[in-house]
């Protein structure tokens, strides 16, 4: 089976054209910030953008077609470097990050949501450039594809290939018949909330700029700031407890939200995935509470409550805000949190990490096996929300698993050449992978990436990029028989 490039190419041209037009917000935040070399920049970029992909539009027309899931990895794939890739021009171009790899591992980390920085003094830089590099979360959070069909929905092709190769989670939940509807519903629900916590951030005394970039960082769960000490800057706990809320919703399926008009707050609760969710959040905020509390750390009760909720909020969900310096806290709590770390957040949500869902899963599996050793001739099967898993379904998870796993250590020891300990080696690629933000020690939630080597910065962001796609996205462009025409 042949891949057909002419298709590739097209939406990689329509792609990079809406990515020229997402660069507008920023170039208007330049002008009204009087930044003249950031607005050059930005409209350079612009340009060096929309035309080329304006051309190519015009030259390959558009077409019926249905894409194929060979070429959707492809597609998907090519379109997140490439998007992230021009997305650090204009912060090189500007002089505020002057390292083109570490800008590209700057919009890696925004693109995928991610939230790790190479930026020490984040305040020095442009606010143009900071608003841009928050927007990259907002634009990667529902997806770069989703976005673009939403607002092009004519590409004359069949999309659900694609949403497979770019949906976060092991599933992917058409609302509608046509998935630019879908994609549409989505962004429409999208917008609803970011409006939403901009307007109460701002009744919490922030400004409309501060506002809309820790929204960004909220809604899309990436967790960049406009200031070095993140939400600890604004000292505030309803503001703590706003963005609490918001980066808890964005960590859920966002498909079950469209059920709530009809059946009330209960279709998310009769979610199996949803309240598993919420069961760890409850379990690690509430153990990480007292022991704040008992060890003296944090002795107000409500102050423990916020301090430990923010972090399990930000991690479980991977958006990687910081209010304390948990490195600091005693090992139960950093375990605790470490359990969040491996969990992630849940399937069709703007959060990382291996998923929620796959968790309950892996679980009801371990219960099934049990279960066989005790009456071997009992048929089991196992059910999510009342329906049983297919037998595929258990199979990808478990390979998922695996390999994520398999992942993991062969990025600590690719990484691990940097001489670095134990802990801040791990943690590194396991946040990278799991588009988390911070991590323990060297990479904890003071410090930043900028230590690394230039070629490590290069295979975190393969690897920011690889964990946001699910992994099998990226890495079957490496089989030799995904490039074998006479393979199908």
């Amino acid at each position: 089976m042949n891949i057909s490039m002419k298709n590739v190419v097209r939406l990689i041209g329509v792609v990079i054209f809406i990515t020229g037009l997402c660069i507008i917000p920023s170039l208007l935040t330049a002008f009204i910030y009087h930044e003249k070399s950031s607005a050059v920049c930005f409209g350079l970029t612009m340009a060096g953008c929309m035309i080329p992909g304006f051309l190519i539009m015009k030259i390959l027309p558009a077409e019926s077609f249905k894409m194929r899931q060979r070429d959707s990895y492809l597609y998907v794939t090519l379109t997140w470097f490439l998007v992230s890739f021009v997305a650090a021009i204009p912060l090189t171009a500007s002089g505020a990050i002057p390292k083109f790899y570490d800008a590209f591992f700057e919009t890696c980390s925004g693109f995928s949501t991610t939230g790790s920085t190479i930026l020490s003094s984040i305040e020095t830089l442009p606010k143009s450039m900071l608003f841009w590099r928050s927007f990259t979360h907002w634009l990667g959070g529902m997806g770069i594809i989703v976005f673009t069909a939403a607002l092009m929905p004519n590409l004359g092709i069949s999309g659900q290939s694609i949403a497979e190769a770019e949906a976060p989670g092991p599933t992917m939940d058409k609302l509608t018949a046509r998935y630019s509807d879908t994609a549409k519903n989505l962004y429409l629900l999208y917008f609803g909330i970011t409006a939403a916590e901009t307007i109460l951030l701002m009744f919490g005394g922030m400004n409309l700029y501060d506002s809309l970039i820790q929204t960004f960082g909220t809604v899309g769960t990436g967790g960049f700031s406009n200031y070095s000490d993140s939400i600890a800057h604004f000292s505030s706990p309803y503001i703590q407890w706003v963005i609490i809320v918001f980066m808890l919703m964005c960590g859920a399926n966002f498909n079950l939200y469209f059920g709530i008009p009809k059946h009330g707050p209960k279709a998310l609760l009769k979610d199996s995935e949803f309240r598993l969710y919420l069961c760890v959040i409850l379990f690690t905020t509430g153990g990480i509470t007292i022991d704040l509390i008992a060890r003296g750390i944090i002795s107000n009760p409500f102050k423990s409550l916020t301090a430990a909720a923010f972090q399990v909020s930000s991690i479980i969900t991977t958006t990687g805000y910081v209010t304390k310096n948990y490195d600091l806290w005693p090992t139960f709590s950093k375990m605790m949190l470490m359990i969040v770390f491996l969990t992630g957040a849940c399937a069709s949500s703007t959060g990382g990490g291996p998923k929620m869902i796959r968790v309950l899963i892996a679980l009801k599996m371990i219960r099934r096996s049990i279960a066989l050793k005790i009456h071997p001739s009992r048929v089991y099967t196992i059910k999510v929300n009342g329906r049983p898993v297919e037998r595929d379904v258990l199979t990808n998870i478990s390979n998922f698993i695996f390999f994520y796993i398999f992942i993991l250590f062969i990025g600590c020891m690719v990484v691990g050449l940097n001489g670095y300990d134990v802990m801040t080696t791990f943690s590194s690629v396991l946040t990278c992978l799991g588009n988390i933000g911070p991590g323990f020690n060297k990479v904890g939630p003071i410090y930043n990436f900028s230590f690394f080597a230039p070629w490590a910065k290069i295979v975190l962001s393969v690897l920011m990029i690889a964990g946001r796609l699910e992994l099998f996205t990226v890495l079957t462009l490496l089989s030799p028989k995904y490039w074998n025409v006479n393979k199908n």
